[in-house]
């Protein structure tokens, strides 16, 4: 199946926009560049395991195991449309930024998107594991999750586990089997409020509240904080925020202020020329050395 990039599109950066494409379901062959993962819901059938990769016009997503229906392809191409962040519109953001000595280099390189999971609830999820640990620690938990609560396409690989799924597990279960530590009450929770349609995080992909009420509709969620909530805002599309954390504030202080620590309100300052875009702005500007390939330690 093919479909048509859009023309200031650029797969690689995408995928190494951040480090989603290192957390499962995901799957990523650099020799070739391809990315594999698992879509899940497809048709209500079994899950589908897919690989993507770039040709000079389009991506070729190739399935393994099974072939779906016509329907089931419309369906996958959409899954891919908003993972990869197909349909966003980056004009704006390039004619901020096309401009400026430090940031044109993203523009000319036609970065800008983050690439996302098939689902804000994964997203969700995979924020949530971000907080207050190592990044080994945040791809143990999302193996554990997948590994022992995702459901399986006909090879056997494994995808996210739905809302459903993680709610049927208790506390002592994402404590002793996830790993999840103080996570554990808050995955249980959220999962149950998720599957009983008490919260609907995809509605925060497609609802027009202001950011700052959308990041308090967020962090109404236990265990999501300003950190979290933030960059949960950027995968939806809303760039306000700078999501900040202790590596990016140490990455600013060593490239913009010699070093040498600063208040969150001078960095906010620093910024704050891009408007809404200043967070997309922040992050490409600290990662700018791992999306050259240059990645001896993780961002994340």
């Amino acid at each position: 199946m093919l479909i048509k990039k859009p023309k200031n599109f650029n797969f690689i950066s995408t995928v190494y926009s951040h480090g989603w494409y290192e957390l499962d379901p995901f799957l990523l062959n650099e020799d070739k560049f391809e990315l594999a993962t698992v879509f899940s819901q497809v048709g209500s059938q079994t899950p589908v395991y897919v690989t993507i990769r770039e040709t000079e016009k389009n991506l070729k997503v190739e399935f393994s195991h099974a072939k779906p229906n016509q329907k089931n392809k419309k369906e996958i191409a959409g899954i891919v449309r908003h993972v990869l962040r197909l349909d966003d519109d980056m004009g704006e953001f390039y004619g901020l930024i096309e401009d400026e000595n430090e940031f044109a280099w993203i523009a000319e390189n036609r970065a800008g998107r983050l690439m996302r999971s098939q689902t804000v609830f994964e997203d969700l999820i995979k924020s949530i594991c971000t907080t207050n640990c190592s990044w080994a620690l945040t791809k143990n938990m999302v193996s554990n999750l997948v590994e022992k609560l995702g459901k399986e396409t006909l090879g056997g690989e494994k995808a996210f586990p739905t809302p459903e799924a993680m709610a049927g597990a208790n506390e002592d279960f994402y404590r002793d089997k996830v790993r999840a530590g103080y996570r554990s009450p808050y995955f249980a929770e959220v999962a149950r409020e998720v599957a009983d349609e008490k919260i609907d995080p995809e509605e925060w992909l497609l609802g027009d509240l202001p950011t700052d009420q959308l990041k308090k509709e967020i962090k109404k969620v236990k265990g999501v904080g300003d950190y979290a909530a933030e960059n949960l805002l950027k995968l939806v599309g809303r760039y306000d925020g700078l999501a900040l954390d202790s590596w990016l504030r140490s990455e600013f202080y060593k490239k913009h202020n010699g070093g040498n620590s600063c208040s969150d309100k001078n960095i906010n300052k620093f910024y704050s020329r891009f408007g809404d875009w200043k967070g997309l702005v922040i992050w490409f500007d600290m990662a700018k050395r791992f999306l050259q390939n240059d990645r001896e330690t993780d961002p994340d």
